[in-house]
């Protein structure tokens, strides 16, 4: 009975998983006849601080081809995250209890929401005064030149960690909720899960103070939101 529970379970979740590579690979073929403009518009926080002479280049012979299809993946992959969110939740939702189940709707759509306003608050906000620093800070005799394969990394890197930090209020409530921990052993533990986010800071962006500091406050701030939104279990 326990074999052919599990194996229910593990059935299900194959075709949860499915159903998300099926939207994943729809939102591919559907982006790559748009390939250019969505370069285009992921392109413009650098181009338009560059200065005179400064351009976006390609290193590689196969780049002008590759880096536009990488970067629909990207976007596709992206803009799945929802879908993804929802058979996770969708998967989780039936070992629920009655009283739980009614934070489904309310968790799902936050973290949905908490997603994207990370990955905005990174290439709205922190990308544009990533580049403005560095290209201010370079010296007058260095010509810049950006490498697309390169500039398309740093800037989805950058992205999707942002997109995932921003999910810390959700965990810290499923935490407190689920009662793995109680709102006073989160509050003792800041020092801790401070230092943590200042790692979490520096493995997640790319190599540099800015990037990681941008990263790891709003994590603290959320965490206090978090903690101030939970409720220990009855």
């Amino acid at each position: 009975m326990a074999k052919e529970s599990i194996s229910n379970h593990l059935l299900e979740l194959r075709t949860r998983l499915l159903r998300v590579i099926i939207l994943f690979g729809i939102l591919v073929i559907a982006g790559i006849p748009f390939a250019a403009e969505i370069y285009s518009f992921v392109a413009a926080p650098l181009i338009g601080m560059l200065p005179d002479g400064g351009s976006m280049i390609a290193t590689e012979v196969a780049s002008p081809f590759m880096a536009p299809i990488k970067l629909v993946i990207y976007v596709a992959l992206l803009f799945s995250m929802p879908w993804l969110f929802y058979q996770a939740w969708m998967f989780i939702s039936p070992g629920l209890y009655k009283n739980e189940k009614r934070f489904t709707a309310p968790l799902m759509l936050s973290t949905i929401i908490l997603f994207f306003t990370g990955v905005s608050f990174a290439f709205f906000i922190v990308c544009p005064i990533i580049f403005k620093f560095f290209i201010g800070m370079a010296p007058d005799s260095i010509q810049i030149m950006t490498d697309i394969s390169q500039y398309l990394s740093f800037v989805f890197k950058l992205v999707f960690a942002f997109g995932i930090a921003f999910e810390i209020p959700v965990a810290t409530i499923l935490l407190v909720k689920s009662g793995i921990a109680s709102k006073s052993s989160l509050a003792e533990a800041r020092p801790y899960l401070i230092v943590l986010f200042l790692v979490i800071g520096m493995l997640l962006t790319p190599p540099d103070i800015f990037s990681q500091l941008f990263l790891a406050m709003p994590m603290w701030i959320l965490f206090e939101l978090g903690l101030l939104l939970s409720r220990d279990k009855s």
